[in-house]
């Protein structure tokens, strides 16, 4: 019990300094320090804890490694929209894809949507300038574009294989990946449902002529092109020879300004407006929050207390992975805690009933959506200038649908 109740104190101290309008990224570490104190995480256990991921985990999944290439990621991916700004460049794109698909609604959210096929930490940053340059041309409130990018920038999560946790998730079940995918199927059209009703049919203002693209389909897919290759450079780095986002990002930013022939006074400046520290304090501050939680042994403390008070099982299905995602903002890892304490719960005589499977699944995304934890969304709120509160408040109807779907899965198909 003690542990639900620092690990929600610790986001209560965040919300709070937020409330007081101190930065976000400031407010993200000392929320961090005060749930080591609530957990009593000292210097020398938080230091065993950190070592330890040295021995135990892949050099990728450490936090060291994960808050140098995230700070990076994030710091150069203002600076490259930064610097297509200066060019022109960002401006181009907005009327370009405006142009090539006609509909504001659909332009605005296919461009997560198809980033968001490339899972990588930090990756909703690849797609944010973008929106937040299309949804300046057409009139978007800055809030409403953080919503839009970061929720349709989520969708694949629960079906696309690159994502970890759902190949993870098939070999502790034990079941075909089409078995998963075709069930979990039900979450990603829920959510990509509950972006169109609550995200796209409202928040968007009258079509004002002006605004139009009467250039031909040529002209705006040479403009996107142009805009676009610098992100293209980056996903297809990655997927071709598993080049990190972030020395990606530095690449492509430094071919952009040597194709623009950006000069150096114009480069100072626009380094010096985009190396935001409180960037870095954000990344900062949510590793050290699930360091913190690791070395604190919160979760399994957690999950105990869930499991000696007698939850009841569909409550706990969907409450526990809820629970664990919103607390740790990261999906793999909630996938490793969860599953195995709800594995008796959802098998029957040795089958796996899929419609609870589902139901999990659908608790964790809801509660990975809403946490002022998730990087994805801590970021977004940073880089768009949006009040966090107000973009979460955005995202309860979508996710309203995303546990609606979870629920109707379950009674279907157990």
């Amino acid at each position: 019990m003690y542990a639900l109740i620092a690990m929600f104190a610790a986001l209560l101290v965040l919300v709070v300094l937020l409330r007081l309008k101190v930065r976000l990224g400031q407010s993200m570490v000392l929320a961090a320090v005060a749930l080591a104190i609530l957990l009593k995480v000292g210097p020398t256990l938080f230091c065993q804890t950190w070592l330890d991921e040295w021995h135990s985990k892949p050099l990728s999944q450490t936090t060291g490694y994960l808050f140098v290439s995230l700070a990076v990621l994030l710091c150069m991916v203002n600076v490259l929209g930064l610097a297509m700004r200066e060019t022109g460049v960002s401006g181009q794109l907005a009327s370009a894809m405006h142009g090539l698909f006609k509909s504001r609604r659909v332009a605005l959210s296919i461009i997560p949507m198809l980033m968001g096929l490339l899972p990588t930490p930090g990756g909703i940053m690849l797609s944010a300038p973008m929106v937040r340059d299309l949804g300046d041309r057409i009139g978007v409130d800055r809030t409403h574009c953080a919503a839009i990018n970061y929720w349709f920038r989520h969708q694949w999560e629960t079906v696309w294989p690159l994502f970890p946790s759902v190949p993870l998730l098939q070999s502790m079940l034990g079941i075909p990946a089409l078995v998963l995918i075709s069930h979990n199927l039900a979450i990603t059209l829920a959510g990509t449902l509950g972006g169109i009703v609550f995200l796209l049919t409202r928040g968007i203002p009258p079509r004002n002529s002006e605004h139009d693209n009467r250039a031909g389909v040529r002209k705006n897919l040479r403009d996107f092109l142009h805009a676009f290759w610098p992100i293209a450079v980056v996903a297809i780095l990655y997927a071709a020879i598993n080049l990190p986002p972030a020395a990606g990002i530095v690449l492509a930013t430094v071919l952009f300004g040597i194709f623009h022939r950006l000069p150096s006074a114009r480069w100072k400046a626009i380094l010096r407006e985009g190396l935001e520290p409180d960037f870095v304090l954000l990344v900062l501050g949510a590793l050290l929050f699930k360091l913190i939680l690791e070395a604190g042994g919160a979760i399994p403390s957690a999950v105990g207390f869930l499991q000696d008070h007698h939850t009841p099982p569909i409550l706990l299905i969907f409450f526990l992975p809820f629970l664990v995602g919103f607390l740790t903002g990261v999906t793999m890892p909630t996938v490793a805690i969860t599953f195995p304490f709800l594995m008796p719960m959802i098998t029957r005589d040795g089958q796996i009933r899929m419609g609870l499977e589902t139901l999990a699944f659908s608790g964790l995304i809801c509660g990975l959506m809403l946490t002022p934890v998730h990087l994805c969304l801590a970021m977004s709120a940073s880089y768009f200038q949006a009040p966090l509160g107000k973009l979460i408040l955005r995202l309860l109807g979508p996710v309203a649908l995303v546990a609606a779907a979870g629920l109707v899965s379950a009674w279907i198909f157990s």
